[in-house]
């Protein structure tokens, strides 16, 4: 024998009431979807365009200059804001400029602009600051500077063995926006022992996170 479901399990319709018609949230039409779509593109854009003008930028590992601390292939994220010059509104005719503000620290990572082909994008180590004479010695960096007139050896424990050997380099005077840099493979680097100083020009910022592969992610403070 057929069963049939109890009453209460059956939604009942008021009497004389009418299914409700679909409303305008209900439908999008082929309209509608494009001007929401370039909604979502102009905020992005809104967005987007600023953080890479003045924030950060992405930056891939090429070669094996930094190694061990920086593999090749690896991503990086490089904190610009405040390191670089940058220029708002049409090449040659700027709206504005923002000039850099933020001092480079000793030994921290930066990226710059190569002296020999401004095209190209190098990383390297921050050994000498403005004004110092730098020379090495014996694998030995010696430093002069104001504080320490006679010379001051770096130590180098916190990210290079003491087996690694630094070639010899004659005493450098820094000028008041030049950095001498080194690669933290001192045998295989492309560094500031070749091209000399960096000009703070070509600097355009320090690395602040790596973020690939994700089993060696870190953040640099």
């Amino acid at each position: 024998m057929a069963t049939y479901p109890e009453r209460s399990d059956i939604p009942e319709r008021e009497p004389g009431r009418r299914a409700p018609e679909p409303t305008e949230e209900d439908s999008l039409t082929a309209g509608g979807f494009f001007l929401e779509m370039v909604k979502v593109f102009i905020l992005a854009a809104i967005i987007i365009i600023p953080v890479r003008t003045f924030f950060f930028q992405p930056f891939f590992v090429q070669g094996s200059s930094m190694e061990p601390n920086f593999e090749d292939g690896e991503y990086l994220i490089v904190n610009e804001f405040g390191y670089k010059r940058t220029d708002v509104g049409p090449s040659g005719s700027p709206l504005f400029t923002v000039s850099p503000f933020h001092d480079l620290t000793r030994q921290e990572p930066i990226v710059f602009r190569s002296p020999q082909k401004p095209d190209v994008y190098l990383i390297k180590r921050v050994i000498g600051l403005p004004g110092e004479t730098v020379r090495i010695d014996r694998s030995k960096i010696v430093i002069a500077n104001g504080t320490h007139p006679d010379g001051f050896v770096l130590d180098e424990s916190a990210y290079l063995s003491p087996t690694v050997v630094t070639t010899d380099m004659k005493s450098v005077t820094l000028g008041p926006d030049q950095y001498l840099v080194l690669g933290d493979n001192r045998m295989n680097s492309l560094d500031s022992r070749v091209f000399g100083p960096v000009g703070r020009d070509l600097v355009i910022g320090r690395v602040l996170l790596r973020a690939w592969p994700l089993s060696q992610a870190w953040w640099y403070r």
